[in-house]
């Protein structure tokens, strides 16, 4: 388990991690199709015209050591993760690319990130109440699954 202070002294390694993986996401990724951008303008996505998608074989994890293992302690990213946000970058597993569903979700989690205002601080609070309550079952995940099926219901 991770306390509140080792989240308070991983946060700035996180967010640089997922600031960087948002920069290679939009550089190697695609734009949302059409109907895409109507599910984001129907979540309130200010910047859709800033999302990516990028198809990959597997969700890439931190390489430094002590990230990795607090990500892998959260239960946030594992083999079996299909999609991951990172503000308006997005990946999507390969063999789930562009499932309705799951883009929505991510989506969801842009819209979040754009309401917390910068990365750090959606991850602040994202990353706490995986920590205190655990993934999947923290209000902002809870969100975006309410969300999720409102929209592609």
């Amino acid at each position: 388990m991770i306390s509140k202070k080792e989240l308070e002294s991983l946060l700035p390694m996180a967010s640089e991690w997922a600031r960087n993986q948002e920069d290679f996401i939009i550089q190697n990724g695609v734009p949302l199709t059409d109907d895409l951008k109507i599910d984001a303008y129907l979540i309130g996505v200010n910047q859709i015209e800033k999302v990516r998608l990028l198809k990959v074989d597997t969700i890439p994890t931190p390489k430094v050591p002590e990230l990795k293992e607090a990500i892998s302690a959260t239960g946030l990213l594992t083999p079996n993760t299909i999609g991951v946000t990172f503000r308006y970058g997005i990946y999507i597993r390969s063999d789930f690319w562009l499932r309705r569903n799951l883009v929505v979700h991510e989506l969801i989690h842009t819209m979040q990130y754009e309401r917390y205002g910068n990365v750090r601080r959606f991850l602040k609070y994202y990353l706490k109440e995986c920590i205190e309550i655990g993934y999947p079952y923290g209000p902002l995940e809870l969100e975006a699954r309410r969300i999720e099926k409102e929209i592609c219901n």
